[in-house]
């Protein structure tokens, strides 16, 4: 079914839908929609891409209404994604359903909450959010009747597991890649020691530029750090100067917004410039042609790379290390590790359908921890609290 609102300037090596590998699952094809705008809708609909409202980013959900979850963190990737993939004549609905899709193996809170599970799941075959993607959207979804998981394209599948790059360099083997990959594998190939398509490649650049800059915005509104603080990084002075020459008395979130809106402008601007340049250095004619590369289409510039480093520097010192967050985190790894020993130990305390998992894996305790895992994964940071207080405060009952 051709798509009518295709751009004209489609790129030679753009993903094209009506040539897609298919789904594990056959199915007949929509009479309205492209298989990625099926994909794309899937994903929307999904009950985890639903959850990411209230998982962090970088502050618990709680802390306030303005700061971003992951849920608006993936419409802002998805947004600046489409805006390249428009630029340089790419599929923009693969784009964005790779950029929707990015973040929904995250546990709650965030990179602690990712790292906590990995800690206590290190015995059971760890946990990596990559490959949890994996299971939530060929295993863990239950909307089908027909099949487990939302029967995604190949091209979205192998864009979500390897949006940064391969899995494995020549030579290796899958001995060292969590079982999910092992796992699926076995049922279709998606070719990890190839780079993914060129969609993929702008939507984990898009993540880049999403985080980058509107974290600076958050640590603003949190007062993590100031304005001032920031004019000590090149690169943000030079926005908020150029800002405040514009609009000499503008209010301070006036600002705020406006600068962050031209420095996501100055990094579109330049992935999509490198794109154009090392596309036309690798002639591709061809998306077999862009994954068989030995390098990736989508990057940044030498000189934005080495421009955007000191900014990362300073969000990694002022804002992800604070001390502030750091007891956040502190308390979420507590919670996390918490729940897990208690659900691991005593299966029974489980809710349906969990518990009814874990009691089909009776004796086997490495197959009880990943359903456990599979649990706390999915929680919103909200619930994770509000489990732990069920389960620990002795002040509840309920």
């Amino acid at each position: 079914m051709r798509d009518r609102h295709r751009s004209r300037d489609r790129a030679p090596y753009a993903s094209d839908p009506d040539a897609s590998r298919g789904r594990l699952h056959p199915e007949p094809p929509s009479r309205s929609r492209t298989d990625f705008q099926r994909d794309r809708d899937r994903i929307i609909h999904a009950d985890a891409f639903r959850r990411l409202k209230q998982k962090t980013q970088v502050f618990v959900a709680h802390e306030g209404d303005h700061y971003r979850t992951r849920l608006t963190h993936s419409l802002e990737v998805a947004q600046i994604a489409r805006s390249a993939a428009r630029t340089l004549g790419l599929d923009e609905d693969l784009t964005e359903a790779l950029a929707l899709a990015h973040d929904i193996g995250h546990p709650p809170f965030g990179h602690a909450g990712e790292n906590a599970l990995d800690a206590v799941m290190a015995p059971y075959g760890g946990f990596d959010h990559n490959a949890q993607a994996l299971r939530v959207l060929t295993r863990l979804e239950h909307k089908y009747p027909a099949f487990d998981g939302l029967n995604l394209t190949w091209e979205t599948l192998e864009g979500v597991i390897k949006h940064n790059g391969p899995l494995l360099r020549s030579g290796e083997d899958m001995s060292r890649l969590p079982a999910a990959f092992r796992d699926y594998e076995a049922l279709q190939s998606l070719e990890l020691h190839s780079f993914a398509g060129p969609e993929a490649q702008i939507a984990a650049l898009a993540d880049d530029i999403a985080y980058n800059n509107h974290d600076i915005e958050d640590g603003l509104r949190a007062g993590l750090f100031t304005l001032a603080d920031l004019m000590d990084v090149p690169l943000a002075r030079e926005a908020f100067v150029s800002v405040t020459a514009d609009y000499p008395d503008l209010e301070p979130s006036r600002l705020i917004a406006e600068a962050v809106r031209r420095l996501i402008g100055v990094w579109i601007g330049d992935l999509t410039e490198e794109f154009a340049r090392r596309a036309a250095r690798a002639a591709p004619a061809s998306v077999a042609e862009v994954r068989a590369l030995d390098h990736p289409l989508a990057a940044f510039s030498e000189e934005i790379d080495a421009r955007q480093k000191p900014l990362r520097a300073f969000l990694f010192e002022r804002m992800y290390r604070h001390h502030r967050v750091n007891r956040m985190m502190s308390q979420a790894r507590r919670i996390v590790r918490d729940l897990f020993h208690l659900f691991l130990e005593e299966p029974e305390t489980l809710p349906p359908p969990w518990r009814d998992r874990a009691r089909l894996c009776e004796g086997d305790t490495l197959l009880r921890a990943r359903v456990v895992c599979d649990y706390i994964a999915g929680m919103t940071d909200t619930y994770a609290i509000e489990e732990h207080r069920r389960l620990f405060n002795l002040d509840r009952w309920d």
